[in-house]
């Protein structure tokens, strides 16, 4: 279930709970009684692996296919330079 945080308009109380998707939002603060605003924070998600970009799934060519290349070289060679 998700951790949501809220902070009141009135008091400025800010908290975290957790609720289920299906949970209506609160709407009164706990400290005062006064109106909760529902907070949003950045969320942290990353793309790794093929598929992602359009030069992704062109075939050969064009900055796409050196670009990966050169990642793929530069990831065999880290490896042996690492172990001498």
């Amino acid at each position: 279930m998700p951790t949501y945080a809220y902070a009141c308009k009135q008091c400025g109380h800010r908290f975290d709970i957790v609720q289920s998707f299906s949970d209506a939002a609160l709407t009164e603060c706990p400290e005062c009684g006064g109106t909760l605003r529902k907070q949003f924070g950045t969320v942290g998600v990353t793309f790794n692996g093929s598929g992602f970009y359009r030069t992704d799934s062109r075939a050969g060519g064009g900055a796409g296919g050196s670009t990966s290349t050169s990642s793929k070289s530069e990831a065999t060679s880290s490896p042996a330079a690492a172990g001498s």
